[in-house]
């Protein structure tokens, strides 16, 4: 007996027929459409802070760095496409296809809500892992922290979580982001 598709799925070709969605926040993990409230007010706050002061550090013929307006596919079957916080490309590495992003950045930023799961944010980092981004960075508004993950082995693995100091990403030698800097007044 043949069963149907699950009508809650999608294809990565029924994925690019279907309209762009302008008023929400969707991702897509394993075909299912996955529809998130949009950004709490801090949460935009921090991603806004961090975004300007890497905008500020590095060049943008080189770089571009892009909040969470964009879809990362991670890959095509079972369709899996993530909307990252914050993401930081070298220009030369971005793969385009079909409107949207195929390729690691070389940093990404998750800001982490308070209805994050563990098991949504392991799957996460497993996604991203996947793809090869070499380095993460998971903001904690709550405890304020950022934890710094690096790509080691196949896995984003953690290297330190911090409450204060200076972030350096890995990829882009000079930049320093203040910790303190952050976070909203």
């Amino acid at each position: 007996m043949a069963s149907l598709p699950n009508p809650q799925t999608v294809t990565y070709e029924e994925w690019l027929r279907m309209p762009e969605v302008t008023d929400a926040i969707e991702e897509v993990v394993d075909g299912e459409i996955r529809i998130m409230p949009p950004n709490k007010w801090n949460h935009t706050l921090i991603v806004e802070n961090m975004r300007d002061a890497l905008v500020a550090q590095l060049s943008r013929r080189e770089v571009q760095v892009v909040n969470g307006s964009f879809g990362l596919v991670i890959r095509k079957a079972p369709l899996t496409s993530r909307i990252p916080d914050l993401a930081v490309f070298l220009k030369s590495t971005i793969v385009e296809q079909d409107g949207y992003i195929h390729s690691a950045p070389q940093l990404v930023v998750e800001v982490l809500s308070p209805g994050n799961t563990r098991r949504e944010r392991e799957r996460k980092l497993a996604d991203y892992a996947s793809l090869g981004v070499p380095e993460m960075w998971v903001v904690s508004p709550e405890a304020r922290t950022v934890e710094v993950l690096y790509l080691e082995s196949g896995f984003l693995r953690s290297a330190q979580a911090l409450t204060q100091g200076v972030l350096q990403p890995k990829n882009f030698p000079g930049v320093q982001i203040q910790i303190a800097e952050i976070w909203p007044d």
